[in-house]
């Protein structure tokens, strides 16, 4: 069994200038990432780890980290409107030429929701392998905000509805389905993800690893001071 773990850190945020590289708690913001990268790949056998990035600046910072490429990401996957999926497509494609390999799966760690253990990244994979239906799976964590109860969307008209509507059934928070949010910490994909095309990381046959800790990612400004609020006076360990 092969596996490539895929890094992808464009340069230009505009929520969080510097967001890749900005230091937390004396580490840049892309190290908490590679680090779990690195413990995988000695934890598993047949791991390779590949870096896509835009930036000078962010590959230099990574191969000090232990972490060096000669991939350089395309202009056209630079962009603010570029999707993640085409980003993960193109490093794969480059790294199996590269490693004259076919990667049995792709284990995506995004460097803006670092806050993950490789015990839980790897027990995502170990789910995803005992499933022989399943494309994928994604980390998720439990939903703040209900669907069925307080979200609401516009309406045609301008006027607001909920996001989904209850059934008769539903007379409380606790008896609808259970929702999560996607918190973006690991993606884990099989070959025949990418085999299908698929283009969103949500497929008939998905699976999810619900985070047993917190987890979010970092959007806003907000949310970097929060996270390094919790690790420089809360004692948080952001991974390990």
């Amino acid at each position: 069994m092969s596996i490539l773990i895929t890094i992808c850190a464009r340069g230009g945020s505009k929520g969080i200038p510097g967001k890749n590289i900005k230091l937390i708690d004396g580490k840049p913001l892309i190290q908490y990432t590679i680090d779990i990268a690195l413990k995988i790949q000695k934890q598993l056998k047949d791991v390779f780890i590949g870096l896509s990035t835009d930036d000078i600046k962010i590959k230099e910072v990574a191969e000090k980290c232990g972490l060096a490429t000669t991939y350089l990401r395309p202009e056209e996957l630079a962009t603010d409107t570029s999707g993640k999926l085409p980003v993960i497509y193109h490093l794969l494609n480059y790294e199996q030429e590269l490693h004259k390999i076919k990667f049995d799966y792709v284990i995506d760690l995004d460097v803006s929701s670092p806050m993950r253990t490789s015990d839980e990244v790897i027990e995502g994979l170990l789910m995803l392998i005992n499933d022989d239906k399943a494309y994928n799976l994604f980390s998720v964590s439990k939903a703040r905000k209900n669907p069925y109860f307080n979200m609401v969307e516009k309406n045609e008209d301008g006027y607001f509805k909920l996001v989904k509507k209850p059934s008769t059934q539903m007379l409380s928070r606790q008896a609808s389905p259970k929702v999560y949010e996607m918190n973006a910490s690991f993606y884990i994909f099989k070959q025949l993800f990418f085999e299908m095309d698929c283009q969103s990381a949500i497929t008939d046959f998905s699976m999810i690893y619900e985070m047993k800790n917190l987890c979010f990612d970092l959007d806003e400004m907000e949310d970097f001071l929060f996270l390094e609020f919790l690790v420089t006076k809360q004692n948080f360990k952001i991974s390990e």
